[in-house]
């Protein structure tokens, strides 16, 4: 094998099509369905909150590969491809004979893979005559990344973004407002969904869910405006399957094939752009990779929910989405990861999920924050905390091909880096981090909350 450390693709080599897993499941995801009526919607009816080419995307269940458009790849191949490394000092430092990799989208401009999405939801909004897109976001990459894109296509922007995550990273909601996005805290007072949870509780620090009910109804109370997504989502996947793409190519640069890829879970968007396009081999039975979604603990949807139909958001504003959920109204603990406080998981993954194609792995706060710090002193990347989940689940997989001698190839996601994360950092490197464990009684209390969806 060659001793490179790190392969980029050639501008000829990008992919010009995203990969759609929706067309090559052996089971369909179950469909979004109408609250009141329970019948599966249509793209036109999602084209109430999304634009309609992505409404027309979420439900697309027969093409297997959808064209990128020519604006949105000339965009892309400002910052791609990303680099595919081999992590030597990683593996040095934990005596492994694994091989190491990992897909870093921390590198482009953004900071994460969120962008990928981002300019693809905005170009088909400007494409539609939009003017406005309003979002909600956890950490701030997802903000960050469409405040730039609405920008770069000439759209207005409005942020909600999780109250407690903008108390822990303000400078993340100041570069949204460096962009030209206008940036709130939710739980706001500017909508009637945040009016409603700050009466019922005045301290709420916010969740992803609540932020989404505000984003919802700010988008279908404003003319001309759209609200987008940066995760959990049919659509939202598909436009990150860049990364699985060029990863396949850059694998096959480095003369390996992954055994297992692993990604941190939060909604699936990261998790679906670098596994998918793996998985289409495991359905034909021509590989049998190991598929590995990392979450907290502290919010384990995957590994501790249940598969129902549920809201995406707190106030009900959403579809009902087939998926394994903690309940709309779950109330995530105050971890640094905010990008991973989010009650369900996108409907895909669930299918997969209940099929045995994947697994999900929840790991506590303070042994993400330990993964990290050993990750930026052997490799200098100092990644997100939602990142260093991946990066924690990698090094257990290492470690057990110590204890068996196994020489397995580990394909992580570097989905950002952690550089306006740096309280976090101080914070743990100062003992004042904690884990939080979800007790039975709050997991129950929880999914009492979900409808009874037959």
């Amino acid at each position: 094998m060659s001793k490179q450390k790190r392969f980029i693709l050639q501008e000829q080599d990008l992919p010009t099509q995203w990969y759609n897993i929706q067309a090559e499941m052996p089971n369909k995801p179950l469909p979004p369905i109408h609250p009141a009526t329970h019948e599966p919607l249509s793209a036109e009816d999602l084209a109430h909150i999304f634009s309609l080419e992505c409404s027309r995307q979420e439900l697309d269940t027969e093409h297997a590969w959808i064209d990128i458009p020519e604006q949105v790849l000339e965009m892309y191949k400002y910052y791609r491809s990303t680099p595919l490394v081999r992590a030597y000092a990683l593996e040095e430092a934990l005596g492994t004979p694994a091989h190491i990799y990992f897909k870093n989208e921390s590198v482009n401009p953004l900071g994460s893979h969120k962008i990928n999405s981002a300019l693809a939801q905005c170009y088909y909004c400007k494409q539609e005559g939009v003017t406005n897109v309003t979002t909600e976001t956890g950490a701030g990459q997802w903000g960050a990344a469409l405040s730039y894109a609405a920008k770069v296509f000439g759209l207005e922007c409005a942020v909600y973004q999780v109250k407690i995550s903008m108390q822990q990273k303000p400078y993340r909601s100041l570069i949204m407002r460096t962009f030209g996005a206008t940036v709130e805290g939710s739980p706001s007072m500017s909508t009637r969904a945040g009016k409603d949870i700050i009466t019922r509780d005045p301290l709420y620090p916010g969740s992803l869910g609540t932020a989404i009910s505000e984003a919802v109804e700010l988008a279908t109370t404003t003319p001309n405006c759209k609200y987008t997504l940066g995760s959990v989502l049919n659509h939202v996947s598909l436009h990150q399957s860049i990364i699985g793409l060029e990863a396949e190519k850059q694998m096959e640069m480095a003369g390996e094939y992954p055994d297992m890829v692993i990604a941190c879970f939060g909604g699936g968007s990261n998790f679906g752009g670098i596994a998918f396009p793996f998985m289409r081999h495991n359905f034909t039975g021509e590989k049998n990779t190991e598929f590995i979604a990392a979450e907290p603990n502290s919010c384990p949807k995957l590994t501790r929910g249940r598969f129902e139909y549920d809201f995406g958001d707190e106030a009900g504003y959403t579809p009902l989405l087939p998926m394994y959920t903690l309940g709309h109204d779950f109330k995530p603990a105050n971890i640094h990861a905010g990008g991973l406080r989010y009650h369900g998981a996108g409907m895909i993954v669930s299918q997969l999920i209940k099929d045995g194609y994947m697994k999900g792995v929840d790991i506590p706060q303070l042994e993400t924050f330990e993964a990290g710090i050993l990750f930026s002193r052997t490799e200098g990347i100092i990644p997100a905390p939602e990142s260093c989940h991946a990066i924690a689940a990698t090094i257990r997989e290492a470690k057990k091909c110590k204890e068996t001698g196994e020489e397995k190839v580990i394909l992580f996601n570097l989905s950002g880096h952690g550089l306006i994360d740096m309280t976090a950092y101080d914070q743990y490197i100062n003992g004042d981090l904690r884990n939080y464990d979800l007790t039975e009684e709050d997991l129950q209390n929880g999914l009492a909350r979900v409808p009874k969806i037959i």
